[in-house]
């Protein structure tokens, strides 16, 4: 019998060959899309879930009351760490972690290394399996960890346990014994390194040592047991008025009002797996997993659509079977059996659907994997829960999709079959429902790509308060010193026609190729104030070479020895001085040192166009060493100044990567999470579009056929092809305006919610939504004008013999 079953499934599909490759075509983008951005969305949300000690893993961050309202900060200064860990008990083991991107040299071969420097702890607290050596090699000062591939990269082998490497750590060769091999880490991996340095070499440790109010690093910690974060939080609030109490004074002055525990600063515990989610409200860090969330929903919703679809062309194709199975019912078939054959031919499409989909998608996973920046692959999905998930959801489709038009035509009468006439006004409502829906995701989906794609050209083209065009940033991270590689890289370039000006500072704008964007932030007392500010050390030249604007005052001068002891500070930091003339501003810092305020640039975008601007501080500090070399070029020449920059560089520091971007570039990169939201949700709208009209197609379909001799008539008594065409289409017109007023005020709120994120955002208006309800009306138009044309064209008299 089920062989019997399977035989005849196969002959029918066969039998209608258009509608079996249209249903297996729009199944298969709909299973091959839905598997890849579950492979994107999962793979997300995995990440650092390997740690064996997840569960009681956090990173340290503060929340400090302010005249602003409450200021979260995830940097910390060095005495932090180990301060904590002696006077409060539910810790149980500390670690602090910067990152840095060094030259490692082996012999005569010279690398870039993505490098962390951390304390001792760190591989007990995180799961980074040892490959060969030491367990903790991080107890020793001049000890080292490399994973396997970092071996293999710098020393060309694994066997390196005893090997002595050389670190350029901050313009200075410091040798390194190699004393662990580390596996290689998961892809889902946050805290990307290749060597692990134990954290009292890093370059700025010994200057900060015993400070503060300089915080430039991470601090991730275990709790003890059973310990909870209220617990902890209690728990450090001696600890904060111990070593915060100048702070806490000079709040008080300020007049800044505790928090709700009395405090002025809590010390808060943000998981370890929620870290690549973080948000901040209130003072305080929350996870915010929207986005691989939504990328799951846009999975889901593209099979739904699918699925509508299938329903839709199974009915508007069930006409011509209607005869068949009333003959099979007459012949003594039963329902039930009726409907198992009817059943099967779905789940043998899905089936075939679903083997097509899972191949294209496993073709297509590299280009996913680069246009998204996933390291997922199809192992991401193999997992107890997501797997049971994963067949939950083909198993439902399967049921649902291919079981109601079983459903509907197994339960027909055996006369009505036989007549070829099918009643299906009990099934209209819930099919224009289901049009309604697809078209409203749709409209939901085109809203977002463009209020999304608007919002992207409005940070583009945003004045960020200096000049990102024409600019070129590169870092240093050669064997030469900063200093050194400036002073010869104006004596080789300052004479070229194509280069305007050259300078360099401590942080980079935007994110440039090495991926690093950072700042240190400082904090001293004013007349009874306590003041925070960004710290920025630069070079002469650097306001004039990236156009910034001096409001008041003047820039740092090379005539000027004095202004080795001067700062220049932003709009916004002027502000909190308080000072009507800036100008007269002089700190005295820690070490005796008195600086006095020379100028004030305008305010500009020195983090990302996702944060307001913050107070800044820039120095010319000539004990520190610079990070980036800014390149101002002239913009008719700029690819051959490019070359002629990078040419220049490797003649200078050969052993280094010349890692040069113009500024328009690293303003983009930090854009990406944008970018690919907008690509998937522009993806989804196109499958989802594709998919709507597929389905639609079917609808207008099954309509004509039932409307045929009301056709025939009304041409007989006069009516005209645009009237019949009308006729037609109305109706479902009438369904897309509908879905565009249910989508639209949902796609508001929505976007209206996503936009509160930036503090720099575009004005929502009704046009925006309008041409989204317009594109979707527009594609619907095209679709069913084919059918609907084609039966308003057709000739009275072969439409009523038909009848």
């Amino acid at each position: 019998m089920f062989k019997n079953y399977i035989k005849i499934a196969f002959r029918n599909l066969l039998k209608n060959k258009v509608f079996t490759l249209l249903n297996i075509f729009g199944l298969t983008i709909a299973f091959c899309v839905a598997i890849l951005l579950a492979i994107g969305a999962y793979d997300t949300l995995g990440k650092d879930q390997f740690h064996k000690q997840k569960e009681n893993l956090y990173q340290v961050y503060t929340t400090v009351q302010s005249l602003k309202g409450p200021q979260v900060g995830q940097s910390m200064p060095a005495p932090f760490a180990p301060t904590l860990k002696k006077e409060v008990q539910s810790v149980s083991k500390i670690t602090r972690h910067y990152e840095d991107n060094l030259l490692a040299t082996y012999n005569e071969k010279t690398l870039q290394m993505d490098v962390s420097y951390v304390d001792a702890p760190f591989l007990e607290m995180f799961t980074f399996p040892v490959f060969k050596g030491e367990k903790n090699p991080l107890h020793k000062i001049k000890t080292v960890a490399i994973t396997k591939k970092a071996a293999k990269l710098l020393l060309d082998t694994e066997d390196v346990i005893g090997k002595t490497i050389v670190l350029d750590i901050a313009g200075t060769a410091k040798p390194f014994v190699i004393a662990s091999v580390l596996e290689d880490s998961v892809s889902a991996n946050s805290l990307n390194f290749q060597l692990l340095v134990n954290f009292e070499n890093s370059p700025n440790y010994k200057r900060n040592i015993d400070r503060w109010n300089a915080s430039y690093h991470s601090v991730f910690l275990q709790l003890v047991n059973n310990t909870s974060l209220s617990q902890f939080e209690e728990s450090t609030r001696a600890f904060t008025k111990k070593n915060y109490s100048g702070d806490d004074e000079r709040l008080e002055r300020d007049g800044v009002a505790k928090d709700a525990n009395g405090q002025y600063r809590q010390l808060r515990l943000t998981p370890f797996v929620d870290r690549t989610f973080t948000t901040y409200k209130n003072g305080i860090i929350e996870a915010d997993r929207t986005m691989p969330y939504l990328v799951l929903a846009i999975a889901l919703l593209i099979l739904f659509i699918a699925s509508v679809n299938f329903i839709n062309m199974t009915v508007a194709k069930s006409a011509k079977r209607l005869q068949e199975i009333g003959m099979r019912k007459t012949l003594g078939a039963s329902r039930k059996q009726i409907f198992i054959q009817l059943w099967l031919e779905s789940v043998f499409i899905f089936s075939i659907s679903i083997l097509l989909g899972t191949l294209l998608g496993n073709a297509l996973l590299n280009d996913f994997q680069t246009l998204f920046r996933t390291a997922g692959t199809f192992a991401t999905l193999v997992k107890p829960n997501i797997i049971l998930g994963v067949l939950l959801v083909l198993v439902s489709i399967t049921l649902i999709a291919g079981g109601y038009p079983s459903y509907l035509l197994s339960k027909l009468g055996t006369l009505t079959a036989l007549k070829g006439k099918m009643d299906v006004s009990s099934g209209t409502r819930l099919r224009n429902s289901l049009i309604v829906i697809q078209f409203g995701i749709a409209i939901l989906l085109i809203s977002g790509t463009i209020v999304l794609n608007n919002q992207i050209d409005f940070l583009r083209q945003k004045d960020l308060g200096f000049n990102k065009d024409n600019v070129v940033s590169i870092p240093f991270n050669g064997k030469l010193d900063s200093k050194t590689v400036l002073r010869r890289l104006r004596s080789q370039l300052q004479n070229q026609p194509e280069i305007i000006s050259i300078t360099a500072a401590d942080n980079n704008l935007g994110r440039g190729k090495d991926g690093s964007g950072y700042t240190s932030v400082s904090g001293f007392d004013y007349e009874g104030r306590s003041i925070s500010t960004h710290s920025l050390t630069v070079g002469y030249d650097y306001v004039e070479t990236l156009g910034m604007e001096m409001v008041a005052g003047r820039n740092f001068s090379r005539d000027r020895a004095s202004d080795s002891l001067s700062m220049v500070i932003n709009e916004t930091l002027a502000k909190e001085y308080g000072k009507e003339n800036p100008l007269e501003i002089s700190i005295s810092f820690d070490n005796g040192v008195r600086y006095n305020v020379i100028g004030v640039v305008k305010d500009y975008n020195f983090r990302n166009l996702k944060e307001n601007v913050e107070p800044l501080t820039m120095y010319l500090n000539n004990n520190s060493d610079y990070l980036y070399a800014f390149v101002k070029v002239d913009a008719k020449n700029a690819i051959a100044a490019f070359d002629k920059i990078e040419a220049a560089w490797k003649s200078i520091n050969p052993d280094a990567t010349f890692l040069g971007t113009f500024l328009d570039e690293n303003i983009d990169r930090t854009l990406r999470r944008e970018k690919i939201m907008t690509t998937i949700i522009t993806s989804g709208s196109i499958v989802a579009i594709i998919l709507s009209c597929i389905g639609l197609f079917a609808i207008s379909l099954l309509m004509v056929n039932q409307r045929t001799k009301e056709i025939g008539v009304r041409k007989i008594v006069g009516a005209s092809v645009f009237g019949l065409a009308s006729l037609l289409v109305k109706d479902f017109l009438k369904l897309v305006a509908l879905a565009f007023l249910i989508a639209t005020p949902i796609a508001w709120y929505m976007s209206f919610q996503w936009l509160q994120d930036y503090p720099y955002r575009i004005s929502l208006n009704l046009g925006l939504f309008f041409l989204a309800g317009c594109i979707a009306v527009c594609i619907a138009m095209v679709t069913i004008s084919f059918k609907t044309l084609q039966a308003a064209l057709q000739n009275p008299v072969d439409s009523l013999r038909s009848e």
